[in-house]
């Protein structure tokens, strides 16, 4: 399996939430080796979209001569992306923000009614694609965090979604935490086994993903203990 994991963090491999992400791949691992490409999206070299809708008209021909181009087709020939990320200001960095726009390319004018709603058809073929969203976040809890996230992941990418979120994501860069994200570790582990088996986590895992690493009036006081 062709894995494309697109790490937003300005942080590149020192992202707190590409522990988790390295966790859920070395359990899609166990069960078969994959061939990943991890991409550290703040390093590419990729310009806004303009809103010309060119590449929508010319067969896929992006106005922008840059990075994305060898992204795209990349991403056609992958089986799962992976979208590893902090959650900033309630939504994606910019920096990855940035390359979701640029997909523009593989969908052409033409729509179509998908349901209640509208879609545009597709110029390319990547409807094997499955996606995966990985999000951490610095706050205790989940509540009032992830939500505007979480739908605009799956309105972006419908029933082939699979979403993980994890408050309290700064304790995986601690060391002296290991004890206590060690066995959550494990459970995302379990997670890409499943994903890997199934295409699905199981109710029973994603229930156990839902409980933080600490209860979170204790990762409060620490974290104020330190400001």
């Amino acid at each position: 399996m062709k894995i494309m994991v697109f790490n937003g963090s300005p942080k590149r491999e020192k992202s707190d939430t590409m522990h988790i992400t390295r966790a859920f791949l070395e359990g899609m691992n166990s069960v078969s080796e994959n061939d990943v490409h991890i991409i550290n999206v703040i390093d590419s070299h990729i310009e806004y979209c303009t809103g010309c809708l060119g590449c929508m008209i010319n067969g896929g021909k992006c106005v922008h001569d840059d990075d994305m181009k060898d992204i795209l087709e990349e991403i056609l020939i992958s089986d799962v992306l992976i979208f590893s990320f902090p959650l900033y200001c309630y939504g994606m960095p910019a920096p990855l923000k940035a390359l979701i726009d640029r997909t523009l390319p593989l969908s052409s004018m033409a729509m179509t009614k998908v349901g209640d709603h509208y879609e545009h058809v597709a110029q390319r073929d990547f409807s094997k694609l499955r996606y995966v969203m990985l999000c951490g976040c610095g706050f205790p809890n989940s509540n009032n965090n992830f939500e505007a996230m979480v739908m605009q992941f799956k309105m972006m990418f419908r029933d082939n979604s699979t979403v993980i979120t994890v408050p309290q994501s700064p304790m995986f860069n601690a060391p002296e935490a290991h004890s206590v994200t060690k066995p959550f570790l494990e459970v995302v582990r379990t997670a890409g086994c499943e994903y890997a088996q199934k295409g699905e986590i199981s109710a029973e895992t994603a229930e156990k993903l839902k409980k933080p690493v600490l209860p979170h009036e204790v990762y409060a006081q620490i974290v104020n203990g330190n400001v």
